[in-house]
């Protein structure tokens, strides 16, 4: 036979989370950014505050847990501090049409008692039936075009622009050259011309 729990015979966790409704994490940013590129890990980060006088446990659940690892996917966020979490997403072989992911993301937070740490958690806290007052906050993943690297690029425009400036430049001033050698040798042509007409004349 199983025993009857009185109202009364709460846990702890119950009772704290009973008596104060104010036990949330602030979250940020509000969607997880992955700027996707093929075959290659991708990470991006999310900051956990506890903006309370009280010890806030969390948990990080996803809809796709085998394409995520989350570092720490659960813990403790003492009073008035922060916590990073850091989601990474495994490589991928193929890029989604538009860019688009329905991977959705889940953080838990509930109260817990004075001087508890990450060993004290259980999944078992988080769940619906625990009496605990859970908060949820949902993140959706969004995919973006990763950053291009134009400076390398522009450098190499740049150097081969000035390697064709160069060229020009050496190729205006041999025409330049070549001109003059003209003009020269046309006067002494006109000179000689001269020289045989008056000649003959004589």
């Amino acid at each position: 036979m199983g025993q009857t729990i009185s109202p009364t015979s709460t846990t702890s966790y119950e009772k704290l989370n009973n008596q104060d409704d104010n036990f949330h994490l602030q979250i940020h940013p509000q969607e997880l950014q992955f700027p996707f590129e093929l075959r290659k890990q991708i990470s991006c980060s999310l900051q956990l505050s506890n903006k309370s006088d009280n010890y806030v446990a969390f948990k990080v659940k996803t809809t796709n847990p085998k394409m995520y690892c989350v570092r720490p996917n659960n813990g403790v966020v003492l009073p008035r501090s922060t916590c990073d979490v850091t989601v990474t997403m495994q490589a991928q072989n193929e890029t989604p049409p538009n860019l688009q992911c329905k991977d959705k993301f889940l953080i838990q937070s509930i109260g817990v008692k004075m001087g508890a740490s990450t060993e004290d958690i259980t999944s078992e806290m988080f769940k619906k039936n625990s009496g605990s007052k859970i908060k949820e906050c949902k993140l959706r993943v969004i995919f973006v075009e990763p950053s291009q690297p134009f400076t390398p690029i522009q450098e190499e425009s740049d150097e081969y622009l000035s390697s064709r400036s160069d060229q020009a430049n050496a190729l205006i001033l041999k025409l330049i050259e070549e001109r003059d050698n003209a003009i020269e040798q046309n006067k002494r042509l006109e000179q000689e011309l001269f020289w045989f007409a008056g000649f003959i004349i004589s």
